[in-house]
């Protein structure tokens, strides 16, 4: 018989992703017994079925894209092929020494680690089923960090030839030509990896007016020029009426009537919060629409000692935004007085080719907060950087500033320009003036130099650029 035993912790945290690692290493850290329930694989959707992997993909299709990129200085490259199978191996040798890793800290860190079904079965605890029987984990604290899933449309259901982004992660070829469905960041990065590694068309069907619509929609229009010069077609502003699988493909309708036709369609429409079925609502947690209610500065819940972290929180589903999150809180539940976390100071990657990073207010956001008249915003064209015209980018670095005040938007497309976004953060929440940036010597030649100069542009000392 299956053996039901009771243990009682300083936290208890329901789901093992970025978010509740981080609380649960940061928890340890500070002398807290913590428990850690995992259903699935400790470092959740984004190392096994999200941020990793895709990113892993992409450095494949950058791989397949140096011939044509290499011939331009007079390198004589050929690619012979994609390798499906080794092409997917590529990426699970990776996950799987991040994942070895995570676990060597965890258990370095003496946390219990809980394989199992969690559900919040009581105000402060816990009960995990699992094959060797029923635990009920009880935490002066609970964080619920049982983060999101891919979602898709009705009338669309997932299966076969109808793929959500982890089910394409697993596909063993490449398609031909896929129909993404969505537009947003995930959409975009499948789109740049199919093209990359070889498929003949790729359509992305979106229903907003432009690609990765939460952008400044400067980012938005160069992305869409760049992905046309890729060969990338998408449709904008039409949302999709239905989609249908067919004999050897698929079939996509929009309410205008156009159609198009693939062999894969990605419904890649977002994620939602993965919190059905878990015991939120039953024990009193507020919610809405699957999300939970957390407070902004303190991130509890209505429920007294019961935190939420991660994707389950409206706002920013980001790992990195979790894992903040899930550190922010174990502090709290420490004794220590974290700074509350600010949703506009978080940094925002998209990994395709041409990458796009952002942090802080777009121009329209800082207008709508500001006014007219309040804002100023200078973009700097990477024509002019040097170590960007070696690597063949195009693009700009923008930044948004206050009249007369600091720097509070930075947004920037081009290739490889998610490793400038560590200068673009601190500039931000720093609230550093464009004055403040402009005397800081970059390196040259180096893309972050780029930076400089769009500081000295909106200082109004512009060098290498037009004023």
């Amino acid at each position: 018989m299956a053996e039901t035993t009771t243990d009682q912790f300083d936290v208890v945290i329901l789901g093992g992703g970025s978010g509740g690692y981080a609380a649960a290493l940061r928890g340890a850290q500070l002398g807290q017994k913590i428990a850690l329930v995992e259903k699935d694989k400790l470092g959740g959707t984004c190392l096994h079925r999200g941020c990793v992997p895709t990113k892993a993909m992409l450095h494949v299709g950058e791989l397949a894209d140096a011939p044509s990129e290499a011939a331009a200085a007079g390198v004589d490259l050929s690619l012979n092929g994609i390798d499906a199978a080794k092409v997917l191996a590529f990426k699970d040798k990776i996950i799987g020494r991040l994942h070895k890793g995570l676990q060597g800290l965890v258990k370095s860190r003496k946390i219990e680690y809980v394989e199992g079904f969690g559900t919040l079965s009581g105000a402060n605890t816990v009960t995990v089923e699992s094959e060797s029987g029923t635990r009920t984990l009880t935490g002066k604290n609970i964080i619920l960090a049982s983060g999101s899933f891919s979602k898709t449309l009705p009338g669309i259901d997932l299966g076969g030839r109808f793929l959500d982004s982890e089910a394409a992660l697993q596909l063993p070829e490449v398609p031909k030509n896929p129909i993404i469905l969505g537009g947003g960041v995930i959409g975009v990065e499948f789109a740049s990896i199919w093209k990359s590694l070889g498929a003949e068309s790729v359509t992305i069907v979106e229903g907003l007016p432009h690609l990765v619509a939460n952008e400044d929609e400067a980012l938005s229009k160069a992305l869409e020029r760049a992905f046309k010069k890729r060969g990338i077609t998408f449709s904008l502003g039409v949302f999709t009426e239905k989609a249908e699988q067919t004999e050897d493909g698929v079939k996509v309708t929009l309410a205008d009537g156009k159609v198009f036709e693939g062999d894969y369609l990605l419904v890649a429409v977002g994620r939602g919060p993965n919190t059905s079925g878990l015991g939120y609502e039953e024990q009193g947690i507020e919610m809405d629409r699957g999300f939970v209610l957390a407070n902004k500065e303190t991130l509890e819940t209505n429920v007294p000692g019961v935190y939420a972290v991660g994707d389950i929180v409206p706002g920013l589903q980001l790992a990195h935004r979790g894992f903040a999150q899930g550190i922010f809180v174990a502090e709290r539940i420490g004794g220590l007085n974290p700074a509350p976390i600010i949703e506009s100071g978080i940094e925002r990657i998209t990994y395709c080719e041409p990458e796009l990073g952002s942090v802080g207010l777009s121009e329209k956001q800082a207008k709508e907060q500001l006014g007219e008249d309040a804002v100023e915003a200078y973009e700097y064209n990477l024509g002019g950087n040097g170590k960007s015209q070696i690597l063949g980018t195009t693009g700009f670095i923008k930044l948004v500033r206050e009249k007369d005040g600091p720097i509070i938007g930075v947004h920037m497309i081009g290739t490889r320009t998610s490793e400038l976004m560590g200068e673009a953060l601190l500039i931000v929440n720093w609230e550093a003036y464009p004055e403040d940036v402009a005397s800081l010597i970059h390196g040259h030649p180096s893309q972050h130099e780029a930076m400089g100069e769009a500081a000295l542009a909106l200082a109004g000392k512009p060098l290498h650029a037009h004023a």
